[in-house]
């Protein structure tokens, strides 16, 4: 089915269509998970559901420095607010938190 008629079923919400292409993309899982992350960027997702989509993005290849890329990337279309929002979230779902780091530097200082 080209893009077209793709475009069409989801203009018309044709639920069929949509129930089946959910888990179903022609994109690689690599790009649609890192896509899925931008998408919850911008939607303002839950901290359970960066984890989940970070781990689906480690598991298909991509590294910490290319999800990291997708939160800057997305900074023109979001804005810098829901980035910084987003920030730790996604560190938390890397394994990294955020609050601690900013601790241990403040202890330097």
């Amino acid at each position: 089915m080209d893009y077209t008629e793709r475009l069409r079923r989801l203009a018309i919400n044709d639920t069929r269509f949509v129930e089946h292409r959910v888990e179903s993309s022609e994109l690689d899982p690599k790009t649609l998970a890192l896509v899925r992350l931008a998408a919850l960027v911008a939607v303002g997702g839950a901290v359970p559901s960066y984890g989940a989509q970070a781990d689906a993005a480690v598991s298909a290849g991509a590294t910490a420095a290319e999800i990291v890329d997708v939160l800057i990337g997305v900074i023109p279309v979001v804005g810098l607010p829901s980035v910084v929002a987003a920030a730790p979230n996604l560190a938390l779902g890397l394994g990294y938190d955020t609050d601690d780091a900013l601790e241990e530097r403040t202890d330097e200082a």
